[in-house]
C-alpha cells in the first residue's frame, strides 16, 4: 500500500470531503449563464471554508484546480481523473478518462491521490466487465508508477431493472456491492482505497423507514459485516447524496453492525444547502457554510472517529 498519511487524520482514519461533481452541480447551481465560473466559485468556497475539518478533499481537475490552492495546509488533495457519466447510448457503462491530463499531470498539480469511479454490474456480460477490469489496471499501474494512492470509487447498477433507488433494485444491491468490493480489491488492480455504496438502501431497512421495508435489521447487518470481510484492502464509503442525518445514522448502524470502515469521502450530505443558498447570492453560500457546513462537517468527524477503523 502507498504511503496514505496526507489523507488521513491524526487518528488514521479519512475523514474526507467530496466536491467532484461536475454535471449534477451545474443542476443544483441552476445557474445558465457563466455556469463553469459559478461552479469553480462554489468550489472554491466549498473548500475554503470546510477543509479546515477534512482529512482531505476530492475535486476535479476541470473545475477544481482553483479550489484546490483554497484547502487548508493540513489537508490533502485527491483528484478525480473520470470524465463525468457515461455513454448512455452505448450498453456497459464504459468509464472514461479526462483526456487532457494523466497520473503525472495530476501529480504536478499537487494531487497526494487519484480517484476513478466505474459502474460495475457483477452480473453483466463478461466481455462488458473484462473491459472495465483492463481499464482500471491500466489506472492502477499508472498511479503505482508515480507513487500515488488509487482510490477506487464503485457505483452498482442492473440495466435489466432500472431505479438504482427503487424497491427491486434495492433487493440485490447487497450482493451487487458486495461482489464488486471482493472483484476489486484483488491486488491486481493496485487499489489502496476503496470507496464504497453502503451495501443496502438504507431506506428499505426495518426501522429506518415507515414504508414497506425490505430488510430487518439482522438482515441489513449482516449484510455490513459481510461487505467488511470480503475487501482485502481498506474501504470508506459516500453519502451517495442522502442527508447528513440519514448517513451517521446508517454510518452508527455499519459500526454496530461490525463494520470496519475506514472513513467516509462525504458530498452532498455536507453542503447541498450551500448551493440553495448561492443561488440567492455568494454572501448567502458563506453563511450557510460558516454555520450549517461547519455544523454538518464538524459533527460527522467526531462520529466517524468513534466509529471507523484506524488505517494501519
Amino acid at each position: 500500500m502507498k504511503n496514505l498519511k496526507r489523507l488521513v487524520n491524526k487518528q488514521g482514519i479519512i475523514s474526507a470531503l467530496a466536491i467532484d461533481q461536475r454535471g449534477s452541480l451545474k443542476n443544483m447551481l441552476e445557474t445558465e449563464e457563466e455556469a463553469e465560473q459559478s461552479i469553480s466559485e462554489f468550489k472554491e468556497l466549498i473548500s475554503e471554508k470546510l477543509t479546515p475539518f477534512s482529512s482531505s478533499i476530492l475535486l476535479d481537475p476541470e473545475y477544481g484546480i482553483d479550489a484546490s490552492k483554497k484547502r487548508d495546509s493540513n489537508c490533502g488533495l485527491i483528484f478525480s481523473y473520470e470524465k463525468t457519466g457515461y455513454d448512455k447510448q452505448e450498453s456497459g457503462r464504459y468509464p472514461d478518462l479526462i483526456e487532457e491530463f494523466s497520473v503525472k499531470r495530476l501529480k504536478e498539480l499537487n494531487a497526494d491521490a487519484i480517484k476513478l469511479l466505474i459502474y460495475v454490474d457483477i452480473d453483466e456480460d463478461d466481455k462488458i466487465n473484462r473491459r472495465k477490469e483492463a481499464f482500471v489496471e491500466r489506472v492502477g499501474n499508472e498511479c503505482l508508477s508515480e507513487s500515488l494512492p488509487f482510490f477506487l470509487e464503485i457505483i452498482t447498477y442492473d440495466d435489466t431493472i432500472g431505479n438504482e433507488k427503487g424497491k427491486e433494485f434495492a433487493k440485490v444491491k447487497p450482493y451487487k456491492v458486495i461482489k464488486a468490493m471482493e472483484r476489486y480489491s484483488d491486488c491486481r488492480f493496485n487499489v489502496d482505497v476503496l470507496k464504497v455504496e453502503v451495501p443496502v438502501n438504507m431506506n428499505y431497512v426495518e426501522g429506518f423507514t415507515e414504508n414497506e421495508f425490505i430488510y430487518t435489521k439482522e438482515e441489513a447487518s449482516f449484510f455490513f459485516k459481510q461487505q467488511s470481510e470480503v475487501s482485502k484492502v481498506p474501504f470508506i464509503f459516500l453519502s451517495a447524496g442522502v442527508t447528513n442525518q440519514l448517513f451517521k445514522e446508517t454510518l452508527l448502524f455499519a459500526s454496530e453492525s461490525g463494520s470496519k470502515f475506514n472513513g467516509v469521502l462525504c458530498g452532498r450530505a455536507t453542503w447541498s444547502g450551500a448551493t440553495e443558498a448561492y443561488n440567492v447570492s455568494k454572501g448567502n453560500a458563506v453563511k450557510w457554510l460558516d454555520t450549517n457546513g461547519i455544523d454538518n462537517i464538524k459533527g460527522l468527524d467526531e462520529l466517524v472517529n468513534n466509529v471507523a477503523t484506524p488505517i494501519k
